[in-house]
């Protein structure tokens, strides 16, 4: 096998795996990479309907990620639904991703308390996310689950709701109390800081 074939194999092996990639962002990503190599491939080789076809499919990649890439802290996109902790269709989500949960947040019990407030954060028609709080006294939002799915974990609907929407200071709250235990938490990024072993977060 000569270097031509193995820019040609690597251009496709990229593509496949792309196209196994959950996450939108990652997957258009990994894609205009395969489509970029498979483009130089198929130019050395001068099959030009193939670089007609991943010239084609590079800038269908480039016009996503750059309309994704704008929207990603764009707190427009994102909307805050509050919903009873007894909602069926918030029931419904949390039992369609609960393994997912369960491996971010492995303290979260799987269901919501009577007291907690549930909030369901939606992007267009799709929801993204879910996020149940409870009063902890003292002016302190606890965050008892702050899931978001897979598909859009590469965006910011976290942002929104604790930095952007205002949503805890029309509430009277001053501070928000990250979840314990959550795994691979990314609250240093949007404005919390560590106390105790948790992230907080002045609002």
């Amino acid at each position: 096998m000569n270097w031509i074939e193995v820019v040609g194999w690597t251009g496709s092996t990229i593509l496949v795996i792309s196209l196994l990639q959950a996450r939108v962002l990652r997957l258009r990503l990994i894609n205009l990479i395969g489509s970029l190599v498979l483009l130089t491939y198929n130019a050395i080789i001068e099959v030009w309907p193939m670089v007609g076809l991943n010239a084609v499919l590079s800038l269908i990649n480039i016009v996503y990620l750059w309309r994704m890439l704008r929207a990603r802290h764009d707190a427009a996109a994102y909307t805050v639904l509050e919903v009873k902790p007894d909602d069926r269709y918030l029931q419904h989500v949390l039992r369609v991703h609960g393994q997912d949960i369960a491996r971010y947040n492995p303290q979260f019990p799987g269901e919501v308390a009577p007291e907690e407030d549930a909030y369901l954060v939606v992007l267009g028609d799709e929801t993204v996310g879910v996020v149940l709080t409870r009063d902890a006294g003292e002016g302190i939002a606890e965050v008892v689950l702050d899931y978001v799915t897979q598909r859009h974990r590469d965006f910011s609907p976290g942002e929104f709701v604790f930095r952007e929407s205002g949503l805890f200071a029309r509430r009277g709250y001053r501070r928000v109390l990250s979840p314990a235990g959550m795994k691979n938490p990314y609250y240093q990024r949007i404005g919390f800081r560590p106390e105790g072993g948790r992230w907080v977060l002045d609002v």
